[in-house]
């Protein structure tokens, strides 16, 4: 079983896995995760395609805002791209043990986790925050860069660090996040393409191929009959 709540992190979510079978593909949401799974430690990076979630045991994790990740964890994003990674791998393994034991013997795991995040957070850089907001809302990545006052090399560059890659990647992968969404609520293939920003029905079959992996059809089926799962970051290492 699958459920999540809005963290004290700004942006952020706190979610929780119990143990059991897989709940199906996890999609490309922009989003990164600090994970725990069984005495372990875990960074998700930013994904460009589906990863299965699989079975196994319980989890919990932190999914940051687009962006807000790369400055807590100290790494670029596109250097965890499409990747799953111990986090002794990047902030070494005396901190990561020193975490490992203070959240095992924590009575709420999630809360240890968060705990965790909410004292490394630093505050989200402004300009990133205007990229985002302007591509999510179906806006053109030339507008994006002029909101943010960027020349497109720069927002590019800076595209690469915050969120693992171009802006115009992230702009296809909110873009089909928003689609997804209105589908999940009942809404038509054809209508939720119009009004997540596709040209029309057929675009979104393409992203969804290109980015999910799957049909929409396979999807809506999935997501009526699955139990709730992540939408972005794998579980998964």
């Amino acid at each position: 079983m699958y459920a999540e709540r809005a963290s004290v992190v700004p942006g952020a979510v706190v979610w929780t896995r119990s143990a059991g079978p897989g709940a199906g593909p996890v999609l490309p949401d922009g989003c990164m995760d600090l994970l725990w799974s069984e005495g372990r430690l875990l960074v998700a990076g930013p994904d460009t395609h589906a990863h299965s979630t699989g079975a196994g045991g319980a989890w919990a994790g932190v999914r940051f805002a687009p962006g807000s990740a790369p400055a807590l964890l100290g790494v670029p994003a596109h250097e965890l791209r499409d990747r799953r990674v111990e986090l002794a791998d990047l902030w070494g393994a005396a901190e990561a043990r020193r975490l490992t034991e203070r959240i095992g013997e924590a009575p709420d795991e999630a809360v240890a986790l968060e705990a965790i995040a909410l004292e490394r957070a630093v505050p989200p850089d402004p300009l990133l925050g205007a990229v985002v907001r302007h591509v999510d809302a179906g806006g053109t990545v030339a507008a994006a860069a002029e909101a943010a006052g960027l020349g497109a090399r720069q927002l590019h560059r800076r595209s690469l660090d915050a969120f693992g890659y171009g802006p115009k990647t992230l702009a296809r992968i909110l873009r089909l996040q928003r689609a997804l969404a209105l589908v999940r609520r009942g809404v038509p293939y054809g209508d939720a393409a119009h009004r997540a920003g596709c040209a029309d029905q057929a675009h979104l079959a393409r992203e969804m191929r290109a980015l999910a992996g799957i049909t929409l059809g396979a999807y809506d089926r999935a997501a009526k009959s699955e139990t709730p799962s992540p939408s972005g970051s794998s579980t998964t290492a």
